[in-house]
């Protein structure tokens, strides 16, 4: 692989412009293809397979009027007053004129008005679901009454769900890239260049993405998900190949050896880590979950588009900055850094010493101090986000503090029990038992009368629980009313609604969660094996990545679940994770935590081939590696860091969830436990039995290859002297 990386740099230096021209070229049809073809993204979570999905499809062909997205206008009169029918009639007809309402209905009929007399709910049905609903359709329905003085009215409902934005904020995590970029190289040159091509890279990731959403339905956070991952993988991938060049040009190579070298050693670990990041987010298709595997696809399309960036247009970037990527006292004087190889040996030597001499206490502390944070993680719950996570002061969350203002938070989280019979005569029996048997339910406030289809052969039962939609008390109600119903004769009675679907979809989930762990832990024990030819090194890589996930989870399930300083990460309001957070965070820190196993361990491997000792080898592989590692981690951390500042909570916790995960993995495991352990176990840590080292193909990731090809061709030039 090296070998052929190393002449993949050498040809997009000497072709710098062709290879530019080629990925401009791509950027501009993308682009073009993206504002021509561009499709809505939808907040749509289909679960095939479950009851709540079933009933939902039973809806759409046997009552087709009531399978539209709803919406709910909450009125209210001013404290210690009371609603006047005549002053709500007119929302109510204005709420039905709203083009693509099939009907409003009026508070005072259908009894939706709280007992006081002071807050009324007026049920709106639309003729679509919610993510076919037009932006000027949503327009309208939130200006309903806003002509009304007097009253206090809000919209709601899964008619108000809206795409996720990208806003400034998440520059914030691009400008502090660039400062560490700058820091780290000394060059304005190099971390520019660097920070340009990861952008490009993201760029034609995100254009080539958004030009498939017209034939590809896309969830609102999907594309989020890709720019986070294309971002932060895009610009460690650049740093990696650009540092390995410096180190190259500071040991005396001519700019376009060097870029081949880099492209040749340091790009076979970028399409290691690339690698593992894909097969992981592809991963999540074997779930079988749509909106689950799109955002593992798109965001996997990135990663993939920001290796084959890094490994051709960098090398031509390369080649248009030559020298000036090092600093200016060395482009000219041949002044080396202790990260290059030479002179004063920097922090990452001292730091692996001191590692050797302290590597018990730093495994004890190490691993009980991340088994302390991982404590947290026993009490996770996930569900679906409502309306109740949403940020203060959005249109939803008024509506929804508005309602349990009023009626309960049960309010919000209505279930449907959809009763289907052959004829209209068994279909109201079977639905009249179900009535019964449902409110004697311990957690259900009420259950609506029946609403028939014009053939009466399905009925609609509306029930209300006592708890919020997320709450565990309507989760037990769920699943207590479809063991109760189960045995009705002559209907079939399913359970659905957004807040059963929640449920199902976290409940698959959580099914899925330890499969796919041992899925990603199973890979990694198998790729680490091909790349270091060990046997202990890759089982140590997954032990530590296990306790990354443990203290990641009990970390975010502290914050973001329990509320324990939710403040400082802008959380109004803790509550369950969102239910496919724990599976992605798996299947992404997966990926990234291989990304500084290789660059990390791969130098050590390569020093002890070349003969060192294995505890030099360990000094040198953290003081070659340590300040990429540490710039890379923050680059990564600040970039996912800028997501935490958006107001959407799934958005929110994922960015926070994964800048913790690196955190902990990269400083934590990577650079205290992993040498740790390589110290303790010596000469052992690169044990493999022969019959398996025969077995296993030889990746040359570290590149050992092309260096004897190259030593050996510079000895058939090397002229001999008579």
């Amino acid at each position: 692989m090296a070998t052929l990386l190393y002449r993949l740099g050498r040809f997009s230096f000497r072709r710098r412009g062709r290879i530019a021209a080629v990925w401009l070229l791509l950027l501009i049809l993308l682009g073009v293809g993206a504002a021509t073809l561009m499709g809505p993204t939808s907040d749509k979570f289909s679960m095939p397979g479950t009851e709540s999905q079933r009933a939902l499809d039973d809806l759409d062909r046997q009552f087709p009027q009531a399978g539209g997205a709803t919406g709910t206008i909450v009125v209210a009169a001013p404290e210690g007053g009371k609603l006047d029918p005549a002053a709500v009639a007119p929302v109510v007809k204005e709420a039905s004129r709203v083009d693509g309402v099939t009907a409003a209905m009026d508070p005072f009929q259908t009894g939706s008005v709280s007992q006081d007399g002071r807050y009324a709910l007026i049920q709106v049905q639309f003729d679509k679901a919610a993510d076919e609903v037009t932006d000027e359709q949503k327009s309208a329905y939130e200006a309903v009454g806003a002509d009304v003085e007097g009253l206090r009215i809000e919209h709601g409902g899964e008619v108000m769900g809206g795409e996720v934005e990208v806003g400034s904020t998440e520059a914030l995590g691009v400008l502090v890239a660039a400062v560490v970029l700058v820091i780290t190289f000394g060059s304005l040159v190099a971390a520019g260049m660097t920070l340009l091509n990861a952008l490009i890279g993201v760029a034609v990731g995100m254009a080539g993405l958004f030009s498939l959403t017209s034939v590809i339905e896309l969830t609102s956070t999907a594309p989020i998900l890709a720019l986070m991952l294309g971002l932060a993988v895009g610009i460690d991938y650049s740093l990696f190949i650009t540092s390995r060049y410096r180190q190259y040009l500071a040991e005396g190579l001519q700019p376009e050896e060097a870029a081949g070298r880099a492209t040749g050693t340091a790009g076979s670990a970028v399409v290691f880590a690339g690698a593992t990041v894909v097969i992981a987010l592809v991963g999540l298709s074997v779930v079988g979950i749509p909106f689950l595997s799109v955002m593992g696809l798109a965001a996997a399309g990135t990663v993939a588009v920001a290796v084959l960036v890094a490994l051709t247009l960098l090398p031509a970037f390369l080649s248009f900055a030559g020298k000036k990527v090092l600093p200016r006292k060395q482009r000219h004087t041949g002044g080396h850094t202790a990260e290059d190889g030479t002179g004063a040996e920097g922090f990452g030597f001292t730091w692996g010493r001191l590692v050797t001499k302290l590597r018990v206490p730093l495994l004890v502390v190490g691993i009980l101090g991340l088994g302390a944070l991982t404590l947290p993680a026993q009490d996770m719950r996930m569900a679906l986000p409502d309306a109740g996570t949403a940020a203060e002061g959005s249109p939803a969350r008024e509506a929804y503090d508005l309602t349990s203002e009023g009626f309960g938070e049960g309010f919000n989280g209505r279930l449907i029990a959809v009763v289907n019979g052959e004829d209209a005569q068994s279909t109201g029996a079977a639905a009249e038992k179900a009535t019964a048997l449902i409110k004697a339910t311990d957690g259900i406030l009420a259950v609506a009368p029946p609403q028939l289809n014009e053939q009466g052969t399905t009925a609609l039962l509306a029930i209300i629980p006592k708890a919020g939609p997320t709450a565990a008390a309507t989760e037990d109600a769920v699943h207590d009313i479809r063991d109760r119903v189960a045995d009705i004769e002559g209907a079939d009675v399913a359970l659905t609604g957004a807040t059963a679907l929640g449920i199902d979809v976290s409940k698959k989930l959580a099914d899925a969660l330890p499969v796919y762990l041992l899925l990603v832990v199973g890979l990694s024990i198998l790729l680490l094996m091909l790349v270091f030819r060990s046997i202990l090194v890759p089982l140590k890589a997954a032990l530590g990545f296990l306790l990354t996930v443990g203290a990641t989870f009990g970390i975010t399930v502290a914050i973001f679940q329990e509320g324990h300083l939710a403040g400082l990460v802008g959380v109004d309001t803790p509550g369950p994770l969102v239910s496919f957070l724990p599976i992605l965070l798996i299947g992404i820190l997966f990926g990234l935590a291989m990304d500084y196993e290789v660059f990390l361990v791969s130098r050590m491997r390569e020093d002890f081939v070349h003969g060192a000792d294995p505890q030099a080898a360990m000094v040198s592989g953290m003081g070659h590696n340590a300040r990429v590692v540490t710039a890379a981690a923050l680059i990564m951390t600040s970039v996912f860091g800028g997501f935490v500042l958006m107001d959407d909570p799934i958005i929110k916790s994922i960015g926070f969830a994964l800048a913790v995960g690196v955190v902990i993995d990269a400083f934590v495991v990577r650079m205290a436990l992993v040498p740790a352990v390589m110290s303790l176990l010596g000469r052992a840590a690169w044990w493999l039995p022969k019959p398996v080292d025969k077995a296993l193909p030889d990746l040359d990731i570290e590149g050992e290859k092309l260096n004897r090809q190259l030593a050996a061709e510079t000895r058939d030039k090397t002229p001999v002297s008579v």
